[in-house]
């Protein structure tokens, strides 16, 4: 069995405490200031890890509304583009009604110049196949006078008409 003294129990308890006291001494002053100082850079690094993550939700919200700002002045910028491309296309449109207007004008114009010109030569073709006509039913040659008085009674005639 084990014989237990008091010598050796108070040796055993006097190691003891010289043991705590060396190792207090020697090393818990240091794990304590180790662990003290782990702790705190912990709580700087979440600290910082924090503000990082309020930098990052500020960052994207900022970027969140340019987002927003730039798909605005996007709709506006491609508003604007159709809306000059359509008031282009009405001009565009305006000047050719307006070069069809001018084109049928002059058509118009021409035709009428034309019409009158085929009106005048044929009045006068007319005149003369009614003067010669006069003349051989009259067996005779008419006078000038006379030639300008059937002419003129046929463009009353024609004129009427």
């Amino acid at each position: 069995m084990i014989d237990l003294s008091i010598s050796t129990f108070l040796i055993t308890l006097i190691n003891i405490g010289l043991l705590f006291v060396v190792l207090r001494a020697i090393l818990f002053k240091r794990v304590t200031k180790f662990m003290e100082d782990r702790s705190s850079k912990i709580r700087l690094n979440i600290e910082e890890a924090e503000k990082d993550k309020q930098a990052a939700k500020n960052l994207a919200s900022q970027w969140e509304e340019r987002l927003k700002n730039v798909q605005g002045e996007a709709d506006e910028l491609l508003r604007a583009a159709r809306e000059k491309a359509r008031q282009e296309a009405d001009r565009i449109v305006a000047e050719g009604r307006e070069t069809a207007n001018a084109l049928i004008l002059n058509a118009r114009q021409q035709i009428e110049t034309d019409l009158q010109g085929a009106a005048a030569r044929f009045h006068a073709e007319a005149a003369t196949l009614v003067i010669a006509a006069a003349g051989r039913l009259l067996q005779r040659d008419l006078s000038q006078e006379d030639n300008r008085a059937f002419a003129g009674m046929l463009l009353q005639e024609l004129g009427k008409r």
